[in-house]
């Protein structure tokens, strides 16, 4: 799974000053399924804070066709159908209202709404028995400190799991059911054996936690720059080189994380002989083995290329995509904002193919939006605008079997 949650207006603007791009990519078709209005009843959402500076705290999945919000703002998740349809409705009493389908000796219904105490609602994710997993922040009184090469880091983070019924099951820590605070959390993830994975920051980069269907850790995999594989055929008098790990996914049939790696090498101006900036040489896809904690042969993932013009003529700028996820068959999705919406490219497993399409928005009328890849390749977003949210998705599942037939 993958999931992305950007700021458009500051993308946006960052990508369309002083260039100039010639887009002939092939579009893909948006479908819109269904709008949700602004509010604090129980199948609205939440986000007006947008005006205010800070982060969104508002994050999508979706699951076999049924789509889930965790609407931090509100303290709440909802589950709704490809209608619309709210069918569950997880929310702190405290900040929403008792749901009017809330079961009582008046009240009958098929829908669940189950009351929680939520503090700060993170990403969420859903496995093959529909059991929810959403991640929350402990009360101050029940963080921690952990100390990292002599640095503090907050542990503060726990993954709550909620079963098919919608009963609280337990909380995930770094040890398992019960166990620690994870320091803050990035991502949440399940495979197709409904193994958790949980991917966290710390002061040296990632820690990667994967625990089995009962909740207790398999493996623990801490990534950082210091072990990640450096460019080959670097001379002593190349510019210095720096390398970024940008996004860490799992693959969800084999024990592996896929590392997007960006590599950049410092900038030495001609004229003056001195350092003026950094220079984006490239990405690489690494699979690092969850078992052995050994790196395979990665993958050159291409930038984007974009024309910048002035006055003083023209020059090509090479930026690197964000990595968005992979599919249960090995297709890898990357995604960078562009004039006329979102630049999506599809590489193949073993490197050989790479497609690109278009997936035409609207920038000025979306606020912020969160997109998820299923494991069959669809593509669906939620989009924050200014009147209401919309869920769309891309039938990107369809092109993908079309290659592979």
């Amino acid at each position: 799974m993958k999931k992305i949650a950007v700021l458009i207006c500051l993308l946006y603007t960052f990508l369309t000053v002083s260039c100039s791009r010639s887009m002939s990519v092939v579009s893909i078709n948006q479908k819109e399924l269904f709008r949700l209005n602004w509010g604090n009843f129980e199948d609205e959402l939440n986000l007006f804070n947008l005006s205010e500076s800070g982060p969104v705290n508002t994050y999508f999945t979706m699951r076999d066709g049924f789509f889930y919000i965790a609407n931090g703002e509100s303290k709440k998740i909802l589950e709704l159908n490809s209608y619309g349809d709210l069918l569950s409705l997880y929310y702190n009493p405290e900040v929403t209202h008792t749901a009017s389908f809330a079961p009582s000796a008046e009240v009958r219904s098929t829908k669940k709404a189950v009351a929680y105490q939520f503090n700060t609602l993170g990403p969420v994710c859903v496995d093959s028995r529909r059991w929810i997993y959403a991640v929350d922040t402990f009360p101050p009184e029940r963080q921690e400190t952990d100390s990292e090469n002599g640095e503090p880091l907050l542990l503060s983070n726990v993954v709550l799991r909620f079963d098919t019924q919608g009963n609280f099951v337990d909380y995930i820590g770094q040890q398992g059911p019960g166990g620690a605070p994870f320091p803050h959390i990035k991502s949440i993830y399940t495979t197709q054996n409904n193994e958790l994975v949980v991917v966290c920051m710390s002061n040296e980069g990632f820690i990667v936690y994967w625990y089995n269907t009962s909740g207790f850790q398999m493996y623990k995999i801490p990534v950082s720059t210091k072990n990640v594989p450096s460019l080959p055929d670097r001379k002593d008098d190349d510019p210095e080189l720096y390398l970024s790990v940008e996004n860490i996914i799992p693959d969800s049939v084999d024990k592996k994380l896929y590392l997007k790696v960006d590599y950049s090498e410092v900038y030495l101006d001609p004229d003056v002989k001195l350092q003026s900036g950094m220079v984006y040489l490239k990405t690489i896809l690494y699979p690092l083995s969850a078992e052995t904690g050994r790196y395979e042969g990665g993958i050159e993932i291409p930038g984007y290329e974009e024309t910048e013009t002035s006055s003083l003529g023209s020059q090509l700028h090479n930026i690197p995509f964000e990595f968005l996820g992979v599919t249960d068959n090995g297709w890898f999705f990357f995604v960078v904002p562009v004039e006329k919406g979102l630049l999506v490219q599809m590489v193949q497993p073993n490197g050989q193919r790479f497609i690109k399409r278009l997936f035409e928005m609207d920038h000025n009328q979306i606020l912020y939006y969160s997109m998820f890849i299923s494991g069959n390749g669809i593509v669906s977003a939620l989009f924050a605008e200014r009147e209401y949210a919309r869920v769309v998705l891309w039938r990107t599942d369809s092109l993908i079997n079309s290659i592979l037939d």
